[in-house]
């Protein structure tokens, strides 16, 4: 991409700032779209960026997959938005599932659709469409500053420390996409929430977001540290029955079925676990009333219900002594997970909290900054994993950059 860095540019060496028609800040999948938007409409861009390399954490999705956007109803998939979903809902039915895959198959990334509904490239990773994308960008005219660290403001200049030393930059729209604060190693380390506070905006804390369980385990759990655990529903406290995958690792237990349930259990709700979701009380107590001769308990379970050894290693870590009869059959289908409560912030996949919708106008720009906007998860909003986080980064970059650009006439 063009003109990176800036390195040398006389506007930057003196104290004047250096004026641009349209800055971003950031270069994950938000920032990125509100810069094609920009550029779409004939603005040129340029993009500051933390980081050696764009779009990192982007990046490091792509490893499992890339799960770009979820095929289902309109209705169905903005609900998983919560109390986000009337502020997001112009912007996904501007840019939804169905737009996600006309933009990834107009970049060279044609798409499948999983049997869970999950939308994935055919490619199954990042770096194919990454840099379609970036090629994109260039055509354009985009400028890529890497290693560019925005600081704050000081009047109407974003400041940044760079490898050139600090820089400060006027822009007729600027376009703020900081991600959240998961993942610091890859970029996204909340750093620009304290800039924020300090000229007043109002922010919500960040908690962790789609995010593993701490579990204390016993000793004889070592062995099935990485063990999958499949077959099961969760529920966490009154909620509904869920099924899903998860994994028993070393530090707890990690998986989409965890993650599912991330925002109920960060609240405090207890987490459930049938072990037979597809077999009712009665059948687990008739097939345990059969005689187990010199069997022991362990081997009369495997035997009389199928469990396998990660479930019921599960059922002896959290179920012991474990009753019987009737009340073994019922401990079964609704097991008490005890945890320690979510992994750290910096180990989630995403985050909760952030600036308030409050701060900014129906086209995210910032009711106190006049022509500065915000994108992406930078936002207060928060979604389970199964494409509905990167949709939404994306929705919010083009509508972002779309509504800059029509301020500046475009």
């Amino acid at each position: 991409m063009g003109g990176e860095n800036g390195a040398g540019d006389a506007r930057n060496q003196g104290t004047a700032p250096e004026r641009l028609p349209a800055l971003v800040v950031g270069a994950g999948p938000a920032g990125l779209m509100a810069a094609e938007a920009l550029g779409a409409a004939g603005v040129p861009v340029a993009i500051a960026e933390a980081m050696a390399a764009p779009a990192r954490k982007f990046l490091m999705a792509g490893k499992s997959g890339l799960n770009l956007t979820r095929a289902e109803p309109f209705e169905s998939f903005l609900a998983a938005y919560a109390e986000a979903a009337p502020r997001l809902r112009p912007m996904l039915a501007d840019f939804g599932p169905d737009e996600v895959c006309l933009w990834a198959g107009g970049l060279g990334q044609p798409v499948f659709i999983g049997s869970t509904g999950r939308v994935f490239p055919r490619a199954m990773k990042a770096s194919p469409l990454l840099r379609a994308w970036l090629g994109r960008l260039a055509g354009q005219g985009a400028h890529l500053r890497r290693r560019w660290r925005w600081a704050g403001w000081e009047g109407g200049a974003s400041v940044f420390d760079t490898p050139d030393g600090p820089r400060r930059v006027e822009a007729d729209v600027t376009i703020l996409a900081f991600g959240g604060a998961s993942w610091a190693r890859l970029g996204s380390n909340g750093a620009w929430a304290g800039p924020l506070a300090d000229a007043g905006l109002p922010l919500a804390p960040f908690r962790p977001a789609n995010v593993g369980l701490r579990v204390d385990w016993s000793a004889p759990m070592a062995r099935h540290h990485g063990a999958p655990v499949k077959g099961v529903a969760l529920r966490a406290g009154a909620g509904p029955w869920h099924r899903g995958e998860f994994v028993i690792s070393a530090r707890g237990l990690e998986g989409g079925g965890i993650y599912a349930l991330s925002r109920p259990l960060r609240e405090g709700a207890p987490l459930l676990a049938d072990l037979l979701p597809d077999r009712d009380a009665a059948w687990i107590a008739g097939r345990l009333a059969r005689p187990r001769g010199k069997a022991s308990l362990s081997n009369h379970l495997r035997k009389a219900l199928g469990l396998d050894p990660a479930r019921l290693a599960l059922l002896m870590e959290f179920g012991r002594p474990l009753p019987g009869g009737a009340a073994l059959a019922a401990l079964i289908k609704a097991l008490p997970i005890a945890h320690a409560g979510p992994r750290p912030l910096d180990e989630a996949i995403s985050t909760a909290g952030g600036l308030g919708w409050e701060a900014l106008d129906a086209g995210l720009m910032l009711t106190a900054r006049p022509g500065t906007y915000a994108a992406g998860e930078m936002l207060d909003w928060e979604a389970p994993t199964g494409g509905y986080l990167l949709t939404a980064c994306l929705a919010t970059g083009l509508w972002a950059g779309r509504q800059a650009a029509a301020r500046l006439g475009h």
